[in-house]
Parts: C-alpha cells; structure tokens; sequence
C-alpha cells in the first residue's frame, strides 16, 4: 500500500530530512498523512491586517510586512531581536526573546514575513510580540484561507511540512480505502476519508475543519472497538464452562460474612452467576469504589466455580496485596474445607515444588498469587476461573499467559478498585461487560477530608499523636522514598522527624517499595497486629490495604499525585465503624492543583472524581504511569468524546459481520499507533 512506503519518497526529503522526520515518529507516508496541525494553531489568512490597522492590546492578529531594519538589544538583562518590518501603509516593530531570537536570528533586510502577534503601542510605531511567523518567498503570497501550524522540530520548516503533505495529499485523493462503511458515513454525515484529510491540513473553512476533526476521531473510535469487538470474538473460541452444579459453598459463604450484602454487591453477583451459569466464557470487569466489598463478591465467584468441581485463582499485583488477599480467602474457605494457597516470588523450592504438586493434583482448589502464577511449571488440574485484582498493573499478554493454563474457557473476572469513568472503560475494557459497585458495607462513616498549607503541618502531627493516643492507627504518604531536590517530601526524612521530634514511645514503622519483601512483610504485619501506630510509607499501599483500626490518613506534596490516587490512599481508612480523616498537606500555590485538592475535599465519590481526574489530566498520566498501555491518540480525546466512543462501539456491533473478513489495521495510515493497537488485540 502507498502510504506504507517510507517518507523519503516524497520529493526534497532525503536522508538528513528523513532522519528529522523521524524524530517526530513519522516514518511513512501515511505518518505524515496523519501528523496533524496543531489543535489550536491553524492561521486564518483571511483576516491579514495592513500595519496601519494594527489594534493595540486586541490579542493576536495577523499582518505581513517587509524587514526594513535589524538590530540586537538588552532589557532588563534579557537579550532580545528587534526587526523592523513596513508595508504600503507603516511600519511596526517585531521583538523576539528566548528561543525565537536565535530562529529569528538569520533574518535579512528585505525578508517577507508573515506575522501572528498580539499589539502594544509604541513611542512612534506598533510594537508586536510574534507568536507564529513564516517567511513568504520572493513571489509568494499570503493567499486568504486557513493555514496548518504543525509541531517541529529544529531543521524542518512549516514551508516543507506543507508542501510534503500536499504531494501526500494527492496521493490520498487518488487512492486511499475507506475505512467506514459507506452506509455509515451517510448515517452519521461523516466526510469520506479523503475528505477528512484533506480539511484537517488545509481546511477550507472552519465548519469543515470541525467535520473532518469529528470524521477522523470517530475513524479512531471506530478501530479501537473494531478492534476490541476482534479480541473478544477470538477469546471467546473454544469451549467454556457452563457452572450449573447445585449451590454447595455458596450459600455456606454468604451465612458465614459478618455482614449482609449491599444492594451493590448483590446487583454485581447475580451479574456474575448468570455469566457463570452461560454457555459463553464470562469476560466481566468489576469496578467498586474504595471498601465497597469486592473481595466478598470476588470469594462468592470462587465459591461457585470450586462447587462445580474446579480450580480458580487470583493474580495481585504486589505481594501486600497477595498476602492479604489470601488471608481473607483463607478465612472465608478453611471452614468450609476448601483448600487455598499462596504463590509468590520468593518461596523456597521444597514448598514451592509441594505447593504446585497439590495444585496440579487437583486437592488445591484456589490459588492465590503475584506474577509468579505465570511461570511456566504453575499447572492447574481444571482452572475455570481467573480473577484478577486491579487489571490496569498487568498487561493483556500477562492475562493471556494466565488464561492459556486452563483446558476450557475459562471465566474472567476483573475487579478494580480504581473507577474508571465511562469513556476510558469502553476504551480500555470494550470487551467486557462492566458491573459497577456503589455504596459501602453497613456501619461505615464517610471520610473527613482537610487541606492544609505546610505552615500547619505541626498541627496536623498534632493531631496525629492526639489520635494515636487514643487507640488508634494511621498512614503517613510522601512521594518519595529518599530525599530529593526542590522541597517534595521523602518517606526517610518525614518518618526521622516524627520519631525525633513527635512520637516519643509510640512505635512506627517505615514502608517502601525497595525493601526486602521479608522486612515489608514483618513491617505489614505489625502493622495489622496493632503493635505499629503509625506508618510511614510511600503509595506502596495504595490498594488493598485493610487496617479497620486506621482512622487518620496524612498526604504529604499532595499536589504531587492525581484525583484517582488520592481517593484511593484516603481509601485506606475510613474502613471500620470510627469516624476517619485524611488531611492533606501542600505547598503549592498552583490554581490547577489547588482545585484538584479542592475537588477531593468536596467528595467522596470516587466515580465523579475520577472523570473529574481524566477531564484534569487526561488519560495518558490517568494511572500514574500510563499503565493503560494505550498508545497516544491522535484527535480521539477519552475525557470528552465519550458520545463518540459509545456510538463507535454501537457502529461495529452494527457493521461486525461485514467487516470479519476486513483487517482495519492494515488501513490504518499511522504506523506506530496502527502496530501498538494491533499488538494489543493479537491475544
């Protein structure tokens, strides 16, 4: 396919220019095709100013003039380019600061600029700040209509972006496949594909810029559920487990909690049991807000599949949240006989050996475990159920692994505790169905949430003896481990100063991720027991952690972490019938990060504050680290086109059968974003 062929098919793009393409991941021709302008830097030709119409402080306009005179100057010990520029009508001076003044350093007298700045009134001319300006060549004119402003980088010019994706253009006019169904387009007036291209680069007015905008996000959309639609079809082949033998440890588990289940959790498991019970694999992600009782639902799930005569495990993504999610397993299924175990790293190779010989022998019924249940010599007898904890901190290819070492289909269960808001889920989890929890169990208080400026902080430690004094435990959160540059606090200095200078003979601990796992398991296990009041510890213990007694959460640099990872540390306390507090401490005097504490202060719903996160940060830092393994979108934006993503998904329900036989990936014009979804979906 043409726009597969490489870039430096083009006319002047040799390899110099090739190899600065290629920084800015543009390696194709259809790389180019899909490198768009800027989102919000487009210049409308069609209003270029004379300079004696110039408007003082009116914000940006255009103009175009001639460089009349040239000189460098110093300014409050700032260096800066002064040019002159005329035309028939005046004259008007361009000063150029910082990185402008060494691209603007190779002007000349008699230079034709265009120029996008905003005005000031000086002693005997206008005096512009130029944020966007090209040269025009010696015939060339300023032609009235939208021009495309792209991000470069240092060698390349906006002349030869422009004039590489025209020669592209022409191509795609020729010859470039539809991606939609035509019927589609004319349903959802869409513009044809080519159409779409070409007003995204050189757009002949602004409602057609805004179509083909729409056109090509839904075309995103579109192949992202395709695609997703494609994984689940592929899942799905073979023979699943039909769960239908007469309820044995169910009930026994539901009379044994020591609670009755929410209508949440009650909606969740008849969900799940008709999955269960279905001739077609369950394929189900359960999203509950902080403490609202996943894991009872989870054990009720596990229940069920070892009543009808099979194994099923559960994968963690620490060893903290592994060991304690065997503990409550153990607890819920020792009383009825059912034998659980637990998989991690480090075990010595007699118990480990022992340990997976019950397992493939059958009498192991539920196993639970971190990465290590992925090994290669972890055999089951009769998996039929996978669940696993807090999805988004594995990878498709790890889950594939864990599924591989059933004989059957089996049943997928996935909780989170992290909401994810309705457009990242159909994105990242458009191939299963999607149970959400509210509310929380019976008997707990909602959290009180403070915010306090670093002058408090004494206050604030305060008040954490005054707690600790009366029976009670809590969490103390920085963001790093070891001291750092700047003023963000360290896990090691805060846990020296309130030994040294707070607690007296009240016992703490320290917790981090670089510590042996036998010392974090001896530091979380004091913990639990009681015999340590407060621990210091950095997001280490964001999931999962279950102390009831912990009443007091403190966050230090709390401007250092999003929405959704602050409403899951302060989802640490608040988890047994006394009244609990998270306070946050913060030095930042930004307005965005002021809001997003303020946002966190005013609720306590976790689904509300996490669209409010992705609307704030957007999805590529949503889970710290971009774990959602997503590569970047183009125009596809997941805080504000939720409308779009689900009317693509409905598309391809609609369009699936026609399109089985049609790889969409291999129209794809982005090569990189095209490979990274196709990777995603193989499994």
């Amino acid at each position: 396919m043409w726009w597969q062929n490489a870039v430096n098919k083009l006319k002047g793009i040799g390899p110099k220019k090739a190899a600065l393409l290629k920084s800015l991941q543009i390696d194709t021709i259809g790389d180019l095709l899909s490198y768009y302008p800027r989102p919000d830097a487009y210049i409308d030709l069609t209003h270029i100013r004379t300079l004696d119409k110039l408007q003082a402080e009116a914000g940006p306009q255009l103009c175009q003039g001639t460089v009349f005179g040239l000189r460098k100057g110093r300014s409050r010990r700032i260096d800066y380019l002064a040019a002159t520029i005329k035309d028939a009508t005046g004259y008007a001076c361009l000063y150029f600061f910082g990185a402008a003044r060494f691209q603007a350093a190779k002007l000349q007298r008699g230079d034709r600029l265009l120029v996008l700045g905003r005005a000031k009134r000086g002693s005997n001319m206008m005096l512009i700040a130029p944020e966007q300006w090209q040269l025009l060549g010696e015939d060339e004119a300023a032609v009235p209509g939208i021009e495309p402003v792209y991000p470069l980088t240092a060698g390349l010019s906006q002349r030869e972006l422009r004039r590489w994706l025209k020669e592209a253009l022409a191509l795609a006019c020729e010859n470039l496949p539809e991606t939609l169904p035509k019927e589609l387009l004319q349903e959802l007036s869409l513009l044809a594909r080519a159409e779409a291209l070409r007003n995204i680069h050189f757009p002949q007015n602004f409602s057609l810029l805004a179509a083909a905008k729409k056109r090509l996000a839904f075309e995103e959309a579109f192949l992202l559920q395709w695609g997703l639609a494609k994984h689940r079809a592929k899942a799905s082949e073979g023979q699943p487990v039909a769960h239908r033998a007469a309820p044995r440890f169910v009930p026994c588990l539901l009379k044994s909690f020591p609670f009755q289940l929410t209508p949440g959790q009650r909606k969740a498991w008849e969900e799940i049991v008709a999955d269960m019970e279905a001739e077609r694999p369950m394929r189900r992600i359960l999203q509950g807000d902080v403490g609202s009782g996943k894991t009872a639902v989870s054990a009720l799930a596990l229940a069920k599949a070892v009543e009808n005569g099979y194994q099923g495990c559960l994968m963690a993504p620490t060893e903290i949240l592994a060991r304690q999610h065997y503990a409550t397993l153990q607890s819920y299924f020792e009383p009825l006989g059912v034998e659980t175990g637990l998989l991690l790293g480090g075990l010595r190779p007699k118990e480990r050996q022992e340990l997976l010989s019950r397992l493939k022998a059958g009498s192991l019924s539920i196993l639970v475990g971190t990465h290590a249940l992925l090994e290669d010599d972890v055999r089951f007898k009769r998996l039929s159920l996978v669940v696993c904890d807090e999805q988004h901190r594995f990878g498709v290819e790890q889950r594939a692994k864990l599924l591989a070492k059933a004989d059957h289909l089996p049943d997928v269960l996935i909780t989170t505790a992290t909401p994810i808001p309705r457009t990242l889920a159909l994105t990242l989890y458009g191939d299963l169905d999607i149970s959400l929890m509210r509310g929380l169990p019976p008997g707990r208080k909602g959290v009180t949430t403070l915010c306090y400026p670093v002058s408090k902080r004494p206050d604030v430690y305060a008040g954490l003896v005054r707690q600790l004094r009366q029976g009670r435990q809590a969490y103390v959160v920085c963001p790093l481990i070891e001291e750092g540059e700047n003023e963000v606090r360290s896990a090691q200095e805060v846990y020296r100063e309130l030994k040294e200078n707070y607690l007296g003979d009240l016992p703490s601990a320290l917790l981090h991720g670089r510590l042996p796992a036998a010392e974090k398991e001896a530091v979380m296990a004091a913990f639990v027991k009681g015999d340590v009041k407060v621990l210091v510890s950095t997001t280490v213990i964001e999931v999962g952690v279950n102390v009831p007694n912990a009443t007091l959460m403190i966050i230090e640099n709390a401007e250092h972490f999003g929405l959704a990872q602050l409403h899951q540390l302060r989802g640490r306390v608040g988890r047994g019938s006394e009244q609990s507090f998270c306070a946050l401490i913060t030095g930042s005097e930004d307005a965005a990060a002021l809001q997003r504490l303020g946002v966190l202060k005013s609720t306590a719903d976790g689904f509300a504050l996490a669209e409010q996160d992705l609307k704030m940060r957007g999805a590529g830092q949503f889970f710290g680290q971009k774990q959602h393994g997503l590569p970047d979108l183009r125009l596809l934006n997941l805080a504000s086109d939720g409308e779009l993503i689900a009317s693509a998904r409905e598309a391809v329900k609609k369009y699936e059968s026609s399109l089985k036989e049609t790889d969409l990936f291999a129209l794809a014009l982005d090569s990189h974003w095209a490979s990274s979804f196709a990777s995603i979906f193989k499994t």
